[in-house]
């Protein structure tokens, strides 16, 4: 598979109607917001999940598409499955540092996540190193502040006899925003990309993920998640043409209304002042 040859920024856009797009366990489940700004978050450890999780469906368990973080077995369970896949000497807790590229090389060419996001791997007695990934998210904000509300329910199917003697329901909570336009921005790096194996297929897929990341992912949590626009920047170069603030900057969202958004139309997305060589694909 070809290295890559250029670096890249990228723009997503995506809203929530009715729903909850990233609950915060500090807060009751409540939609996560910034404080002082009323402005909604979405962590890049949310988004990152979808995107694994897309891969893993596609893919299905092919060769070199595994996903390392996952809740199915141990960490060290897996790294300590790299030595023996290579039939090096276990238990040595990084005393032998050539297996420990080695198997840092295997992890990177055998799963997707570790190779695109990297992966801290010194953990346990099979050490597989620690892998800068070349492709970075930051948290996504919304567009405007949010004003989360928690919707009271009732439940009908009771759990115990007891509760169906005593109770005809009980009461439940349901954590929503009303609607919220988002946006997050991320990087691949071409430099860390040709150490990690991150290829053009691999880049191929990545852009796949995120626009599809949602439609595996519904539920009546989340409500009505919609991936509205991937904005791509392509540099002529592996170093980069332009400070990426300079690319992000150069993407502008406008509210045409007044009062409160409730729809992706009562806004609109400006594209201007690109830098020069780097260029612009809308998806």
């Amino acid at each position: 598979m070809n290295e890559l040859k250029n670096r890249y920024e990228f723009v997503i856009l995506f809203d929530v109607e009715n729903g909850n797009p990233n609950g915060d366990p500090d807060a009751g489940n409540m939609p996560r917001v910034d404080v002082e700004s009323n402005l909604g978050i979405v962590t890049d450890v949310c988004l990152k999940r979808k995107i694994r999780n897309y891969v893993e469906i596609i893919k299905q368990g092919k060769e070199k598409y595994n996903i390392v973080i996952k809740n199915d077995e141990a960490l060290n369970t897996k790294f300590a499955a790299a030595y023996d896949a290579l039939n090096l000497q276990k238990n040595q807790k990084g005393k032998n540092k050539e297996d420990v590229k080695k198997a840092c090389a295997y992890m990177c060419e055998n799963y997707y996540d570790v190779r695109t996001f990297g992966c801290v791997m010194n953990t346990g007695d099979d050490l597989c190193g620690i892998v800068r990934g070349p492709v970075q998210l930051n948290f996504a904000r919304s567009i405007d502040p949010i004003f989360p509300q928690e919707l009271t329910i009732t439940r009908q199917a009771l759990t115990t006899e007891k509760d169906i003697k005593e109770k005809e329901n009980t009461m439940g909570k349901k954590n929503i925003v009303p609607y919220g336009l988002y946006r997050a921005e991320g990087y691949v790096s071409a430099l860390l990309a040709n150490k990690t194996g991150f290829n053009d297929a691999d880049l191929s897929l990545l852009w796949e993920a995120i626009e599809n990341m949602f439609e595996h992912d519904h539920s009546s949590l989340r409500g009505k998640l919609c991936m509205r626009k991937l904005i791509i920047f392509k540099h002529q170069s592996e170093l980069g043409n332009a400070p990426s603030h300079k690319v992000f900057e150069s993407v502008k969202i406008n509210k045409l209304i007044e009062g409160p958004a409730r729809q992706y139309s009562d806004y609109e997305v400006v594209i201007n002042d690109v830098p020069q060589n780097v260029e612009v694909e809308i998806r």
